[in-house]
Order: C-alpha cells, then sequence, then structure tokens
C-alpha cells in the first residue's frame, strides 16, 4: 500500500471532454463504501482511465487518489 497524496475530481460528461478539479470531491465522516485500486504509470494515465468509467461520463465524478509508494 501506500500514503495519499492530494486527489483529483475527474468528469467527462456525455464523453465530451475530460474535466479535472484539485481537490476531493466527498466529504464523509463515515468510510467511502466503494473504491478499486488501478495501476497506472502516472496520474495523466489514470485521469485518462478513470475518465471513461461509466460514472463519470454520466455526469459524476471519480476521485483519483495518487498513492506514494512506502520506502
Amino acid at each position: 500500500m501506500g500514503i495519499a497524496r492530494a486527489p483529483v475530481q475527474v468528469r467527462n460528461p456525455d464523453a465530451a471532454q475530460v474535466e479535472t478539479t484539485n481537490g476531493p470531491f466527498m466529504s464523509s465522516s463515515l468510510p467511502v463504501a466503494g473504491f478499486a485500486v488501478i495501476e497506472a504509470t502516472s496520474l495523466a494515465e489514470a485521469v485518462n482511465i478513470v475518465s471513461r468509467t461509466p460514472c463519470a461520463v454520466a455526469h459524476g465524478v471519480v476521485e483519483v487518489w495518487p498513492l506514494e509508494e512506502e520506502p
């Protein structure tokens, strides 16, 4: 596992244009119920991958939290 760095919000409404916003979208005192771990060589590649997911395309938002590998 690793240490989470600053998140990026990814949207791609109707698969028309990828939009990114720095910072978290969600704020909750409860744990998040769903997440996925993807392997990407860069943050740009991770954004590209998640921008094609149904949630990002259907006017939702996907948060990308880059992980810093522990030494």
